[in-house]
């Protein structure tokens, strides 16, 4: 049971690097963003065409790949999701679901269907003795890096004037732009960086899982699903939520194998029919 549970702690890691990025995309432009799944399965993409082209190994492309993604993503709000925003917000969400379609369409006209093979870097490749069981070492890198990589955005929103501003602009926009705040100077690299969440999430996962054009719209149902349990908008909500859900999926693989596949949806609508807003989400005044 213990280590079914570190293995759903490992799955909620992916769904808490890629649910952050989707709730502070959310927050602060209130576009839901349908091509984050797309973007996951980019970074695992980059990660396997700098190694497999370049020669680049997996150290360099943690870093390159989400830093390459979060400046397409900026370039991306800057000349479509922008010009969207005073719309209908269904607008944009047909924008980023047909983007979805089209790179994956793109991708999979170059690499074709099936998954293309990531080895794991030789530091990583040995186990890892956690007392009661042992663990593969990679498993608990990816585990400690997104442990590592939310806290130090969570440290940075709530310990910095930056971070402060940007989660005013992403929890309460209205608010902060009536306090005199220029939210719309934030909006472009908020955007990039949750592009490059996704990014980053999707080079975690290429050792770890098949790298496939479908990768990542097997996936972003899911995360929609933590993001509305946590809170839309919510920051901790949604890592926290990602986190749970993770070790809720592990755990009922092992128990009710069954409802594996259908927990989630059933966790979800129970959160929302007592707590409409989800767990972390503000709730709305009647006024």
């Amino acid at each position: 049971m213990l280590q079914q549970a570190f293995n759903g702690l490992v799955g909620g890691a992916f769904y808490a690097l890629l649910a952050l990025g989707l709730a502070v995309i959310f927050g602060m432009l209130g576009v839901v963003n349908f091509a984050h799944g797309a973007f996951y399965m980019l970074g695992a993409f980059g990660s396997y065409i700098l190694l497999d082209h370049f020669g680049v190994g997996f150290w360099a492309a943690l870093v390159t790949v989400p830093l390459v993604l979060g400046l397409a993503g900026a370039l991306l709000e800057r000349l479509f999701v922008r010009r969207l925003a005073p719309l209908d917000p269904l607008y944009n969400f047909l924008f980023t679901f047909g983007l979805a379609l089209i790179l994956q369409d793109l991708v999979k006209r170059e690499y074709g269907v099936q998954s293309q093979p990531y080895p794991r870097p030789e530091a990583l490749a040995g186990t890892v003795d956690l007392g009661l069981f042992t663990y593969p070492a990679y498993q608990v890198f990816v585990l400690a890096v997104s442990l590592v990589v939310c806290g130090a955005v969570w440290v940075v929103l709530t310990r910095t004037r930056v971070g402060m501003i940007v989660r005013a602009a992403t929890e309460r926009p209205e608010l902060t732009r009536a306090l005199g705040i220029d939210v719309g100077r934030w909006v472009t690299p908020v955007f990039g960086f949750g592009i490059a969440l996704a990014g980053l999430a999707g080079v975690l996962a290429a050792p770890m899982r098949a790298v496939n054009p479908l990768m990542g719209a097997d996936l972003i149902i899911t995360v929609f699903a933590v993001v509305v349990i946590g809170g839309l908008g919510s920051i901790f909500g949604s890592v926290a939520a990602g986190f749970a859900i993770g070790l809720v999926s592990a755990l009922g693989n092992l128990y009710v194998p069954a409802l594996s596949q259908t927990l989630v949806f059933i966790l979800m609508a129970a959160v929302l029919l007592w707590r409409p807003a989800g767990l972390f989400g503000r709730e709305e005044s009647p006024s």
